[in-house]
């Protein structure tokens, strides 16, 4: 199978790398997450200009036609970054929505807005009692004439503080936990009966707490079909995990470079201590670990466009299981080998420690797809 880049991809991966360098060193980062945002608007814009925001989406909505490949160069150009913009809650998941849910008229009045930068979106699903099952909703959507009408709380919607829509799942129809009668719907967030609670997270992003009261939806805001909504959430979120492999991978090099840079550097003893040989066993168990998830995180990428959603789910399942173990390990050492200096928040070792922590939560932790592989009958060597 051949793994190199296009031409256009090796100069969208070069165009990403010089801003990255440019526009976000550690103390630049910081400073972003001080912002009424918690992130760059002005990054934001520049975002546009690349064509980053329109970027998976089809020409003929306005985008540049990219798939899973250019998703996995930015995020991981992102991961790298530490990156705190709301890239993979409007664009990865809002924009997975909008693409395959989305009906022509919807996509062609939003996708230019979203590629121009002027229309952010966040995906709130999560309920108190949900934890990863996403067919465990409990809000509500009653029929309202030929719009609904909602009522219920989501908790810890990623970017939902700054963004201008909603995409919220509610139950039409069923019980609690029943894989049929969840809709699909989207919501303005200055809409009647809206309100949030934003607050930041641990890895440095933004979050929000939502409460949704008699909150009216026209018939132009549902995506898909009404109380046929989970295989629509299943694929997005599918592809929004093949995404978070790639940030993790971004983010655990760094941890590594920082490390094997620190024992270069590091004097004990009268040498440096990279000359330890234990020291290095460690760092090169480090690259292990590093290289085995950049390979399940090509995987994801080749597999997140596959139409048969048992394979996929097999493949993203698994690729979570080694992000994840691979995530825990990387970070652990990192912070090991660093000694105190890796547990300050002056030092950035420990923040990609908590990003990479916060990515093994998103959408089921290791333990939890382990454990779907089990129950679907399949596992990490199959997929």
């Amino acid at each position: 199978m051949d793994f190199d880049l296009s031409e256009e991809q090796r100069l969208l991966k070069e165009s990403l790398d010089r801003l990255i360098g440019d526009r976000y060193a550690f103390d630049q980062r910081k400073a972003y997450g001080q912002n009424a945002d918690g992130w760059s608007r002005e990054l934001w814009a520049q975002y546009a200009e690349l064509g980053l925001l329109g970027l998976p989406f089809a020409e003929s909505d306005g985008g540049s036609d990219g798939g899973p490949v250019e998703t996995m160069l930015v995020m991981e150009a992102f991961g790298r970054a530490l990156a705190l913009e709301p890239y993979f809650a409007t664009v990865v998941l809002g924009g997975g929505f909008l693409r395959h849910g989305g009906n022509a008229a919807l996509r062609a009045e939003l996708a230019p807005q979203i590629a121009d930068g002027s229309l952010r979106l966040a995906f709130a699903q999560t309920e108190r009692h949900s934890r990863w099952n996403l067919a465990d909703v409990a809000t509500k959507a009653r029929r309202d004439g030929a719009g609904w009408v909602l009522d219920g709380e989501k908790g810890v919607v990623l970017h939902g503080d700054s963004a201008d829509k909603l995409i919220v799942t509610a139950r039409v129809g069923g019980g609690q936990r029943d894989r049929d009668g969840i809709g699909v719907f989207l919501v303005d967030t200055k809409a009647a009966g809206v309100s949030r609670r934003g607050y930041p997270t641990q890895d440095g992003l933004r979050a929000a707490e939502v409460t949704l009261a008699g909150v009216r939806v026209g018939p132009e805001g549902v995506l898909g079909e009404p109380g046929a909504g989970l295989p629509l959430v299943e694929r997005v979120v599918d592809e929004g995990i093949a995404a978070l492999c790639a940030e993790a991978v971004g983010a655990m090099a760094v941890m590594h470079e920082l490390t094997v840079d620190y024992l270069k550097t590091r004097r004990q003893f009268g040498r440096e201590i990279g000359s330890f040989q234990v020291l290095q066993h460690r760092a090169v168990d480090m690259l292990v670990a590093l290289e085995q998830a950049r390979s399940m995180a090509m995987l994801a990428t080749m597999m997140a466009a596959e139409d048969n959603a048992a394979d996929r789910r097999n493949a993203l399942s698994a690729a979570k299981v080694q992000i994840g173990r691979s995530g825990k390990f990387v970070g652990q050492q990192a912070i090991q080998l660093h000694g105190g200096i890796g547990m300050t928040m002056e030092y950035k070792v420990g923040h990609y420690f908590k990003r990479v922590t916060m990515i093994d939560t998103m959408f089921g932790d290791a333990d939890h797809h382990l454990r779907e592989l089990a129950r679907r009958g399949g596992s990490p060597a199959a997929a």
